[in-house]
């Protein structure tokens, strides 16, 4: 009995605890947030310059990005010279080459749809040195494993001791099956594989992580093997050709500032032994409400950049993530014997999908029969399993090799 009553207050003690509670939004979270994000460098030199404009939005809210549209944006020098910059949709601005005279100083001005002001500080013209080279090691990680890319720089100047660098990468992704036939919705035919190739497609993504480095504190401005990204042995990425573009730019202290404080705020929170978040005091300004933040740090200089190819075939013979694939299977097409249609019955018509059949076509990937005479059937999958433009595009990049 004495028992009994400890459990029952346990339970009332519970309910009371965890019964009642309400979830706690602080000020700065339920609050409306709606501070201007400004991203991009202004490319003195003969590269094309991209700024984007965006508004933060609240965590606990299910828009995920709002850009800010329809707004002028320019360049300006300090002799009052303005390079206006294109809309280029999605809150994304940008201007072919401006070429700068490094001599000048540069700063950013925005004016929003709703007549609101921002300026960047005016900057001096810091260009980066040359990437000297990528490498890579396939030393893996101590999560197992893998590739590690790796760049390295100095610049003999000695002007620049900050970097910064991010890059966009490529690859092939390979279907489950490769097909050689096509249907036009009534006929089988063959499939062009110059044109119309579904097998071999290029992905692409850009960096998610901000990598730095300095070399203010070493005898020699030289950067070595600083790591840009690595992967799992297992990574699809790897397992056919695999191409890397990396951009490098030269920042100032204060930027170097900045976005470390942005790398930790991003990247490193998340338990009780990470490190509080901290302000971000970026360069951009608003001269409509100064009291406003706004969050950004715009920089002026010339990029450099180095793209590496690795193949499949310099790589350890690592086993490919192929889960994406799980459960692809094929399926026979026998229109000429009645007798010996696979589960799905006349499976003609999810091939030629004009003839009956409303759902998911399947693609048509082999023929059935004897060489020099006309097939009895097809094999088929679903397009998941047979068109890799599902995932990417068939388009061959105009830098691959």
């Amino acid at each position: 009995m004495r028992y009994g009553l400890q459990y029952l207050l346990y339970a009332m003690i519970a309910a009371l605890t965890f019964g009642c509670k309400k979830p706690y939004l602080p000020p700065a979270v339920a609050g409306k947030v709606n501070y201007l994000v400004v991203e991009g460098i202004v490319n003195a030199g003969p590269d094309s310059t991209f700024i984007k404009l965006s508004r933060t939005v609240n965590d606990t809210g299910r828009v995920k990005a709002s850009p800010e549209i329809n707004a002028l944006v320019a360049v300006e020098s300090d002799q009052n010279v303005s390079y206006p910059l294109k809309q280029l949709g999605n809150g994304n601005y940008g201007s072919a080459g401006l070429n700068l005279d490094n001599s000048r100083k540069y700063r950013i001005a925005i004016k929003t749809s709703n007549n609101a002001q921002y300026y960047s500080d005016y900057m001096a013209v810091l260009n980066s040195p040359p990437i000297d080279s990528i490498n890579y090691d396939t030393k893996g990680t101590v999560q197992g494993p893998g590739l590690n890319i790796y760049v390295n720089t100095h610049d003999a100047s000695g002007k620049v001791v900050y970097y910064r660098w991010d890059y966009q990468e490529t690859w092939i992704i390979n279907s489950h099956y490769p097909s050689f036939f096509k249907s036009n919705g009534d006929t089988v035919l063959g499939r062009n594989l110059l044109t119309d190739n579904i097998t071999d497609c290029w992905q692409s993504d850009t960096s998610a992580n901000i990598v730095l480095a300095l070399s203010a504190k070493l005898s020699q401005d030289v950067i070595s093997s600083q790591n840009i990204v690595s992967y799992a042995s297992t990574s699809e990425k790897l397992g056919d050709e695999y191409s890397i573009l990396v951009k490098q730019y030269a920042l100032t202290p204060q930027a170097y500032t900045f976005y470390t404080n942005l790398k930790k705020n991003t990247e490193q929170l998340g338990s009780i032994f990470d490190a509080e978040p901290s302000e971000i005091p970026g360069n951009m300004h608003s001269a409509t409400n100064p009291s406003e933040p706004v969050i950004g740090y715009i920089s002026v200089g010339s990029t450099s950049s180095l793209r590496i190819f690795i193949s499949n075939r310099q790589l350890p013979q690592w086993a490919k993530d192929t889960s994406f694939y799980a459960g692809c299977h094929l399926e026979f097409d026998l229109p000429r014997f009645p007798c010996c249609y696979y589960s799905l019955g006349q499976v003609d018509q999810y091939i030629n999908y004009n003839k009956g059949h409303d759902a998911d076509p399947l693609i048509p990937i082999n023929s059935i029969g004897r060489p020099g005479q006309p097939p009895i059937g097809y094999t088929a999958s679903t397009r998941r399993c047979v068109d890799c433009t599902v995932r990417g595009t068939n388009k061959r990049p105009a830098f691959w090799r």
